[in-house]
């Protein structure tokens, strides 16, 4: 059955083929004459003209001094004593630190610090934490202190933070 399906197939594709295809060559012949291709002309090219590079007295960029930070002239004066001993909560980080108390004696405020469950007393010209802080004063809700940190260029700065007193409940 499929051999006669296609054997019809095939007498069909032959008659649609040999029917008039002269008037199809005529038609594209005639449409074929009048279809010209519109190609626009090339620009016009103008000649390169150079640039000079004229550096002068201009550093070289890659040159690895360009990459040193420039030398300050003057500069703030704040320097930490690197000769002192130092003292025992300078061992710690500020954050650990905890104010939990004040006492006064003769006239003077110290401030009672925690840190790994061990109590110290600090009071104004001691140090505590990393960045060579100073006590500089101890009040009943604070602890204030100046701390020379460097910032990007090298420089040394001051910085202020606090401590706050710790209340009962908080760890």
């Amino acid at each position: 059955m499929s051999k006669l399906a296609v054997l019809l197939c095939s007498f069909v594709l032959v008659g649609c083929a040999t029917g008039d295809q002269e008037e199809l060559r005529q038609w594209m012949a005639t449409v074929a004459q009048d279809a010209k291709g519109k190609i626009p002309p090339l620009p016009v090219v103008e000649p390169y003209e150079p640039v000079p590079y004229d550096v002068g007295n201009l550093l070289d960029p890659f040159k690895p001094g360009k990459m040193a930070p420039e030398e300050k002239k003057g500069g703030t004066g704040f320097r930490p004593d690197l000769d002192r001993p130092k003292e025992p909560l300078e061992a710690y980080p500020l954050e650990s630190l905890k104010y939990v108390g004040v006492m006064t004696r003769k006239q003077a405020s110290y401030a009672i610090i925690q840190v790994d469950g061990t109590l110290y007393q600090a009071k104004i010209g001691n140090y505590m934490g990393q960045n060579f802080g100073v006590v500089v004063s101890v009040s009943e809700p604070e602890v204030t202190l100046r701390e020379l940190i460097q910032d990007s260029a090298g420089d040394w700065v001051e910085r202020t933070s606090t401590l706050l007193l710790q209340e009962k409940g908080a760890k």
